[in-house]
């Protein structure tokens, strides 16, 4: 049996030199001579040579700020309408979109359907390649249309390349209707940054081990999302004087967090934060309104709700 993947006619082989000349353009695809020797190596200098080259990664997400800070305030209004973010990607960008995705529930007591990750081949890409996958141009869409996008959500694609044709078309389904885009590619000029409103290109260039961009390229991308996700619930309130305070206590760990964080916030002792807790039904947000202000968790829980979730405006107008 003939396999489908190995070129076969006229057809496959041009389709192979134009993948190859695609690729032979990619910063991320390229090789440098000075690693050739990787092999040949004591461990602690390729420690040492790893570390130089990931040392690179936060420079190159720096040179995108400003992309980034549009793309923060771009996702932060929609949430504000009630819109969600989506990421989508495949391989390795896909499972960062998942990870940062599953992240924002117990990091900042969001509905889990307000951060969403889509990865090409479905959950079982997660853990293991699935053939062909990110090849598929009209699979994005699919699952975007089964979330009802709207124009109200923020679709953000992740591709190292910024080839990947099940980003492309995610990206341009999104953009036709409404939705913003966002695209985080590592090399510029890349075809998904063509298809979405906002490209942040960090171009990070040739990998440690040529090609494979789990490393520096997938480490900018986790750098990125990071800053997506924290930056906008900073800037809807999750958070006060740079402690985590809309966090759901769903083990043990997080339930001391809670109360550590009240006392600290609060300048009180551990029995009144725990009382205060229990008064707020858990919601640390709601415990240091209660006594910031002195209210009782009612009428605290009305004003945090008037006051859009943040706690400084509650605090201003109880006080």
């Amino acid at each position: 049996m003939l396999n489908d993947n190995v070129p076969n006619d006229d057809t496959d082989s041009s389709r192979l030199t134009e993948l190859l000349e695609v690729l032979s353009g990619l910063g991320t695809e390229a090789s440098t001579t000075e690693r050739g020797d990787l092999d040949l190596l004591e461990t602690a200098e390729l420690v040492r040579r790893m570390n130089a080259e990931d040392q690179r990664v936060p420079l190159a997400v720096a040179e995108r700020a400003d992309d980034i800070a549009q793309a923060v305030d771009g996702i932060t209004e929609r949430f504000r309408r009630g819109g969600r973010l989506i990421y989508i990607g495949a391989g390795t960008a896909g499972r960062v979109g998942v990870l940062d995705a599953s992240e924002c529930p117990p990091t900042f007591g969001t509905d889990p359907s307000m951060v969403v990750g889509l990865i090409a081949g479905g959950e079982t890409a997660i853990r293991a390649a699935v053939e062909n996958a990110e090849d598929d141009a009209d699979a994005a869409e699919t699952s975007l249309r089964e979330l009802d996008l709207n124009g109200h959500d923020t679709v953000v694609g992740i591709s190292a390349s910024g080839r990947t044709p099940y980003v492309v078309g995610g990206l341009a389904y999104a953009r036709g209707i409404g939705a913003l885009t966002v695209a985080i590619a590592s090399n510029s000029d890349s075809d998904i940054g063509a298809a979405a409103e906002i490209a942040i290109e960090v171009v990070t260039g040739p990998e440690f081990i040529s090609g494979s961009t789990r490393l520096k390229a997938g480490t900018a991308q986790k750098l990125v999302v990071n800053m997506l996700t924290t930056l906008s619930m900073i800037k809807l309130g999750k958070t006060y004087r740079g402690v985590m305070v809309d966090l759901l206590a769903t083990n043990e760990k997080l339930h001391a967090r809670s109360v550590r964080t009240v006392t600290q916030l609060a300048g009180v002792g551990v029995d009144e934060a725990s009382a205060a807790l229990r008064a707020a039904d858990g919601s640390v947000k709601l415990a240091l309104l209660i006594l910031a202000s002195g209210a009782d968790a009612k009428r605290a829980k009305v004003a945090l709700a008037e006051a859009d979730g943040i706690l400084r405006e509650a605090i201003a107008a109880l006080s």
